[in-house]
């Protein structure tokens, strides 16, 4: 088969920015191969060797992340002014890795008992497929890419065609700081049919998948009679505030805004439904409204704009009928006045936040993933309301609860279903936080960050 072409379409402007050629198929079937023969040598390196290796990488990292930024706005339509919060987010991750890596891939002591010295030793896994996703791109690839270089295993990035720049990036970072050009491969691919061999090949070892639910259960449907592979999946999110009625409404209002609608929406950890006490409820949509009415939509390489485009035309039709339909079903458009939500650049894929009440777990916008700047808010009558709600969902990724009484807080943390729970904030990307994808629900099946992150990229050997 000849080699795939693919094109990157801005979301600014709607006109390509970017053209790839995937491989051949012969090309495609020897990176498996080549992943496993540079594992052989790669995976017998010291520890303290590939730390060495990693920290100049982060380093670079560092000191690139500007240019880095750039490429973010040009591909994907990241507001400039926040593309190199991401680039350094990514590096803090991987130095969080390199810290921890040490501890984590040390030898396990196990009982004492006189003539014997037991114990498990941590072994690099094998070759590594990471498929990830546009939305934050460095942030997804560091949670993988580091823990197995520190770990001792090799990698081919599969980027997603919307960011083809950024694998090819953190491949010279890797090869600039001097890891082995074979340790870590770029491939680019838009055809999963073409995938599918290479998900199957008997030299990968583990496959990182972060993207649509769709994608990951056709990724985990392509290996599901392989018993030597492992799969982590990070794919959707519907994720739930839930404001208490004792909470400073102003500051909770500016956080979940934010929460909402950063990146335009588009991020598996975004707010996409807000439960607001019935005492407050009508105070926190006012403070909501005052807080959009001084957002800025526009250019993402103006450094004033706070709101981007979306990724495509496909995303903004999915946005607008989810607001369509709440809006059909008894939902008000509660969103201020504000005048970059009207006039909107002439090109591109612009979505002005809309802030919905009055809505109902009947509308599509409290069920499905929207990822768009949407905020819809519910009104509750009490915590065992807001918590059944919140747990009414197919999704179980984060949550978070408003409340000054921090004891209360914790107390229904325990009872919401999701990886992680935090208290007066919404997602933050600490590199200290396990990311616990392993809930028991559609769409959260991985294990990323603090020292898990780094357990599945080994194995133990007794």
């Amino acid at each position: 088969m000849t080699a795939e072409t693919i094109t990157t379409i801005s979301p600014t402007t709607n006109t390509p920015v970017a053209i790839r050629h995937g491989p051949s198929d012969a090309e495609m079937e020897a990176m498996p191969t080549t992943a496993a023969s540079a594992f052989r040598s790669w995976s017998m390196t010291e520890l303290a060797e590939r730390q060495a290796l990693v920290k100049r990488a982060l380093q670079l990292l560092r000191e690139r992340q500007d240019a880095l930024a750039k490429t973010l706005t040009e591909e994907m339509g990241r507001p400039i002014a926040y593309g190199a919060k991401e680039v350094a987010t990514a590096a803090l991750r991987g130095e969080y890795m390199l810290r921890v890596s040490s501890e984590c891939l040390a030898d396990t002591p196990g009982d004492e008992e006189t003539g014997f010295r037991r114990y498990i030793r941590k072994t690099p896994l094998g070759p590594v497929l990471v498929l990830f996703a546009w939305n934050y791109p460095w942030l997804i690839l560091a949670n993988s890419l580091f823990p197995a270089l520190l770990a001792g295993d090799t990698v081919i990035l599969k980027p997603s065609p919307q960011t083809p720049s950024v694998a090819e990036q953190a491949q010279k970072l890797c090869v600039d700081a001097g890891v082995p050009k074979d340790v870590v491969q770029v491939l680019h691919c838009g055809d999963f049919d073409r995938l599918r061999p290479m998900l199957r090949h008997p030299s990968i070892k583990l496959i990182c998948f972060t993207g649509s639910v769709a994608g990951g259960l056709s990724v985990q449907q392509a290996v599901s009679d392989k018993v030597a592979v492992r799969v982590g999946l990070e794919l959707g999110g519907k994720d739930p505030a839930y404001v208490r009625s004792d909470v400073d409404v102003a500051w909770a209002a500016e956080e979940i805004v934010d929460g909402a609608i950063f990146n335009s929406g588009q991020s598996c950890c975004a707010l996409e439904r807000i439960y607001v006490d019935s005492k407050i409820h009508d105070q926190f949509v006012t403070a909501v409204q005052h807080i959009l009415e001084g957002y800025r939509l526009g250019d993402p390489a103006d450094s004033t704009t706070q709101i981007g485009p979306v990724v495509s035309k496909k995303a903004m039709d999915t946005i607008a009928s989810h607001v369509q339909d709440a809006l059909s079903k008894g939902a008000k458009d509660a969103t201020p006045a504000n005048d970059t939500f009207v006039n909107l650049p002439k090109d591109g894929n612009f979505v002005s936040p809309r802030l919905l009440i009055h809505v109902t777990h009947d509308m599509t916008v409290m069920k499905d993933e929207t990822f768009g700047p949407i905020i819809p808010v519910m009104k509750v009558s009490s915590d065992e309301e807001a918590i059944q709600l919140m747990n009414d969902s197919q999704f179980g990724l984060t949550a978070s609860i408003w409340t000054k009484d921090t004891h209360t807080g914790n107390r229904l943390a325990d009872g919401v279903d999701a990886g992680t729970v935090f208290i007066n904030r919404a997602d933050y990307p600490s590199p200290v936080r396990t990311f616990f994808n392993a809930f028991a629900r559609k769409a959260n099946l991985s294990r990323t960050l603090h020292g898990v992150g780094l357990k599945v990229q080994e194995k133990g050997k007794l």
